[in-house]
């Protein structure tokens, strides 16, 4: 893997703050407590100074992508995605009959925000924009609110998946035009990584195609550069859809065709494997396949294919959910932790998996914003405790 050219002495004064305190690398790290006491310490050296008029590109330090990529998936921890963009947290609001309103989401994610406790379960989370420009009730912005918990803040920056032409039924993410401006505007927001998702799907006419995997490839390899040339870590999420009837060895089949393409687009590009994060699907059946498979063989599916296609370098693999319930992506991700000791930490980013049974708590009732925080750390443990293998089905009735 090529080193990326040019003068990269320059370094953030946050970052460097971080990566002061800790040589992380790509292992389980037991600095976790130490980077995030550095990470607040950053804060407070003027991490999220703004200016309106213009931003200036820094120069791009591996040591600190490589330290903030391993400070987010550092001994128990994993992601919350809280990046739905309007239509999609329109959807989750209608299921609990409320408004769509931009206090609602506010409000909404604050109670998130706020939960006491999750601290050691949680290394990230990803924001969207509407959000990582909202503050606290007490004027406090989302991102400084989390990273003032040693909570790294994050930003979705593709524009969503459209149709590909020429290809019927199959998408390309689009979102590139523009981006190194606004990467630069969303760090002087306090983004410390970034998240471009890229959507495979499985069907019985010939999808997915060579050519739309190799366009998503491309896309994500392109996004993840221009994410580290100004010193953001980039997630990498090239997600093969459980919509469909297809089995799981078809899934399997197509997420390693999916994977062997992005890393060597990632190579392409001079994308540095050391200071990215992989967001993948797990190994799994289509929801409409008749035959689904167990949780144990989703696990040595999923790792099987992970370790045929994913260089050790990578500092860590966080899940996606993918419509999975909570249950069963906590279980998935426990198994797959079992199995024994992995090239790099295998850890979670949910949206739906951890923010459901919160939503269905909360209701859009203040009354029970404490009882919804409360589902909300439940489930940030019980997935903390899968990343370290320690979660067992009881623990679901035992915390209820």
């Amino acid at each position: 893997m090529s080193c990326v050219d040019g003068c990269r002495t320059q370094s953030h004064a946050a970052l460097a703050a971080v990566s002061s305190i800790a040589n992380i690398g790509g292992t389980h790290s037991a600095a976790s407590g130490c980077l995030a006491d550095a990470f607040v310490a950053a804060c407070s050296a003027g991490l999220f100074a703004v200016c309106s008029h213009h931003w200036e590109q820094p120069a791009m330090n591996i040591d600190e992508l490589k330290s903030v990529a391993s400070a987010i998936v550092a001994g128990q921890k994993g992601i919350l995605a809280a990046d739905e963009s309007g239509p999609t947290i329109k959807k989750r609001f209608d299921v609990i009959q409320l408004e769509c309103s931009e206090e609602n989401r506010r409000r909404y994610r604050e109670i998130l925000f706020s939960t006491e406790g999750v601290e050691p379960y949680l290394g990230g989370v990803i924001l969207y924009d509407e959000t990582l420009r909202q503050s606290a009730t007490d004027g406090t912005p989302f991102a400084e609110l989390l990273a003032r918990r040693g909570i790294i803040p994050g930003i979705k920056v593709d524009s969503g998946a459209k149709p590909l032409a020429l290809h019927a039924g199959e998408k390309i993410t689009e979102g590139l035009d523009g981006l190194r401006e606004r990467l630069l505007e969303y760090q002087q927001l306090g983004a410390r990584f970034a998240k471009w998702r890229g959507v495979i799907e499985i069907s019985e006419q010939g999808i997915p195609t060579s050519s739309a995997i190799q366009a998503n490839a491309h896309a994500l390899a392109r996004y993840a550069a221009l994410c580290q040339e100004v010193g953001i870590v980039p997630i990498v999420e090239p997600e093969v859809l459980m919509d469909g009837s297809h089995d799981i060895a078809r899934c399997e089949a197509v997420t390693s065709k999916v994977l062997e393409i992005v890393f060597a687009e990632l190579d392409n590009q001079r994308v540095v494997f050391e200071g990215m994060l992989l967001k993948p699907n797990m190994v799994i059946a289509g929801m409409k396949c008749p035959q689904q498979a167990g949780v144990q063989q989703v696990a040595e599916a999923t790792m099987r294919c992970l370790t045929r296609y994913v260089p050790a370098s990578v500092p860590g693999i966080v899940f996606l959910s993918g419509g999975q319930s909570a249950q069963d992506a906590t279980a998935h991700l426990d198994a797959m932790n079992k199995l024994g000791a992995h090239p790099w930490p295998v850890s979670f980013s949910y949206g739906r998996a951890l923010q459901a049974p919160v939503l269905t708590t909360w209701k859009g009732q203040e009354q029970n914003v404490a009882e919804a925080q409360k589902t909300f750390f439940r489930r940030c443990r019980l997935n903390g405790l899968a990343h370290a293998g320690q979660y067992d089905s009881t623990m679901e009735k035992a915390s209820a």
